[in-house]
């Protein structure tokens, strides 16, 4: 980039000479908003190519610096995020999507020098000890919120502080509500409309919680495949799990007396679990009853035969959720917005597919 322009250079030499420069100035100096030069300052990616190298050759110019206890004192923010996850300890390391999903926060806040706050909280009591520390103002510039039963009314009680917030999946209420997810019902569908393609006639389906909107929408997609096939809604068919792996093999084992020839697992979890009780049966996977699991996790490949299953890539998925939760402590939360990821289906051989070829 060549030299700036003269004016520019006296307004630079006006600024140095007679007061601190702050991130506005170099804004008004670059001809972008403060909100850009913060951007370009703690290295975010989606920030055009010639905007960057404006701001980056004004801030060289200018001498402009700061460090973390500067731009805190300056900005009275405390330049950290808080995770709140709806779990307790034990589930948040025995279920592989929960750690996955902090690996793409940390690398996001990693990469936007964001310090990370981690809070679980498995019962009311948890809630209201965690309740004023991330709400004081001050200590958190955002928070993002993993959607759960258990966590729903909390949400509602952070919404009604004003704190920068996105919502990880559907929340029950949102109203007004920023959040990040991916399209649960139609990903469902995607993954039946497969087995029923594929010429399966009894398929029944493991699950989640009911009361959870992952549960609750994966089940729509389910129904809603089915009578789109041409199916019948078999009740015995369907059991209600709730995203473990003990979980899958109780329910499958309830299912096997309906006689099903394909299972949907609403969770890859939950169906490693089910082909186990499915094999602990004298049944072939897929010869006897195939599957299609949902998430994509490192879990569905080195299971016998490899599960089918829907992707999503929950590591972009935290990283995005930070990106998000950012770009509304920056430029302001209002209009709500919502943020909705691509799946993708991957064929494996536990559907059955390449037998049918």
């Amino acid at each position: 980039m060549g030299a700036l322009p003269e004016i520019v250079l006296q307004k630079m030499n006006d600024l140095t000479n007679n007061s601190k420069l702050t991130l506005e100035d170099v804004g008004r100096l670059a001809g972008v908003s403060r909100s850009t030069v913060s951007r370009v300052m703690n290295n975010h990616p989606y920030v055009r190519e010639n905007v960057r190298k404006r701001v980056q050759e004004t801030v060289k110019s200018t001498g402009y610096h700061t460090n973390a206890a500067a731009r805190a004192l300056v900005t009275q923010r405390s330049w950290t995020l808080g995770v709140v996850l709806p779990r307790t300890v034990h589930s948040f390391f025995t279920d592989p999507y929960f750690p996955r999903l902090i690996q793409g926060i940390a690398q996001a806040c990693n990469q936007l020098n964001y310090t990370l706050g981690l809070f679980l909280i498995s019962s009311k009591e948890d809630e209201e000890k965690i309740f004023p520390r991330i709400s004081r103002r001050g200590s958190l510039d955002g928070i993002l919120f993993q959607s759960d039963q258990i966590g729903d009314q909390l949400i509602e009680r952070l919404a009604g502080s004003n704190e920068p917030m996105v919502i990880i999946g559907r929340p029950f209420h949102d109203d007004n509500i920023n959040y990040i997810n991916i399209d649960n019902i139609n990903s469902a569908f995607m993954a039946v409309d497969h087995l029923i393609k594929l010429g399966y006639k009894r398929i029944g389906a493991i699950t989640g919680p009911s009361t959870t909107t992952v549960g609750i929408d994966r089940k729509e997609g389910y129904v809603k495949a089915l009578k789109n096939g041409s199916r019948l809604i078999d009740e015995s068919l369907i059991a209600e799990g709730d995203f473990t792996e003990a979980g899958g093999y109780k329910q499958m084992q309830k299912i096997l007396a309906a006689k099903p020839d394909a299972i949907f697992s609403a969770s890859d979890l939950m169906a490693v679990g089910a082909m186990r009780a499915v094999r602990e049966a004298g049944l072939n996977i897929p010869r006897d009853i195939a599957f299609v699991g949902f998430d994509d996790l490192p879990l569905s490949t080195p299971v016998d035969p490899p599960l089918t299953t829907v992707h999503q890539s929950v590591f972009e998925f935290g990283f995005k959720a930070v990106e998000f939760l950012i770009d509304l402590i920056e430029d302001g939360s209002k209009p709500s917005r919502h943020i909705i990821m691509d799946t993708e289906l991957i064929i494996r051989k536990s559907c059955g597919a390449y037998q049918k070829r």
